[in-house]
């Protein structure tokens, strides 16, 4: 984990570039619907995007290799594990927000490229001046759909694609597919890997259909969930993860067990039970994620 920005012993802090607590919370209207930056009680310069009530990400601007949210923590185990520590990556980041992943990767990986789709330009704008990040950061963000952005990765090209992709609180249905996943595959490197951020709860099936749906591409699948979720007993997110070579499972369960969040890793045999036999998805069949539960959030 980073630490926060200081000059050299003994001086005072520098000061950190955004909004500060003490403005308070910001509302406004961007395409996507109402955005909200709320400031994070435990973190004196963090500060949480919400849109239309559904947390999106959580940004500490004095720590950009802080990462609160737990889907987060357990992607940022999967960046960790993607090279050597340090070593410069070439990411897709699939959905932006706040810039969370795309700040930790730049941080805890310096001189990597990166980037970075998200379909909304003004919520991207309202970010870019309330939440800035470092502007010698290789991070350029591109106002478009994640899949017609991802149509036009050159092939072999990234050595990560993360895909948290959300309309509202939903994954869309064309980015939750076979034909979007392929797309994947071919913009990655040969030892290149795939992840993707997902909600379900109940029995899971769209959870069931994408796990699946990513093993009919990749021959290395894992997912990683609270084991509650797992269970059915609550809504929330699943982390996927892909690749044509193994994955990292043993130093990547390791970093899971040292997280104060519990979480399960399911693979080979376990995701195989876990899936079930649900369909694949496809462009015909596909259908948006299960919207959450009333006070989901709260």
């Amino acid at each position: 984990m980073g630490r926060p920005r200081t000059t050299n012993p003994g001086r005072a802090a520098e000061p950190v570039p955004g909004r500060a607590h003490s403005q308070g919370p910001l509302t406004a209207a961007v395409a996507s619907g109402t955005a909200e930056l709320r400031p994070d009680r435990d973190r004196p310069h963090a500060w949480q995007l919400l849109l239309d009530g559904a947390p999106q990400s959580l940004v500490d601007l004095a720590d950009p290799a802080h990462l609160g949210f737990e889907y987060q923590r357990r992607i940022g185990h999967l960046i960790d594990l993607a090279a050597p520590p340090r070593q410069p990556l070439t990411v897709l980041h699939l959905g932006g927000g706040a810039l969370t992943l795309a700040r930790y990767t730049a941080a805890t990986r310096p001189r990597s490229r990166q980037q970075v789709a998200e379909i909304d330009t003004a919520l991207t704008e309202l970010v870019r001046a309330e939440l800035p990040w470092d502007r010698g950061w290789q991070i350029k963000v591109r106002g478009g759909d994640a899949r017609a952005v991802l149509e036009r990765a050159p092939e072999g090209s990234t050595d990560l694609v993360v895909a948290d992709i959300f309309a509202g609180a939903r994954v869309p249905a064309h980015c939750a597919t076979e034909e979007f996943v392929r797309l994947a595959a071919r913009a990655l490197t040969g030892a290149g890997r795939y992840t993707a951020n997902i909600t379900d709860g109940g029995t899971l099936a769209f959870a069931r259909a994408q796990a699946a749906t990513l093993r009919a591409v990749f021959p290395e699948v894992c997912l990683i969930a609270d084991p509650a979720v797992l269970r059915g007993k609550r809504f929330g997110n699943l982390v996927l993860a892909a690749a044509h070579t193994p994955l990292p499972l043993a130093d990547l369960t390791r970093r899971l067990a040292a997280d104060p969040a519990q979480a399960r890793l399911l693979h080979a045999r376990d995701l195989t039970d876990f899936t079930a036999g649900a369909p694949v998805t496809t462009d015909t069949s596909a259908v948006p994620s299960p919207a959450p539960p009333p006070k989901a959030f709260d």
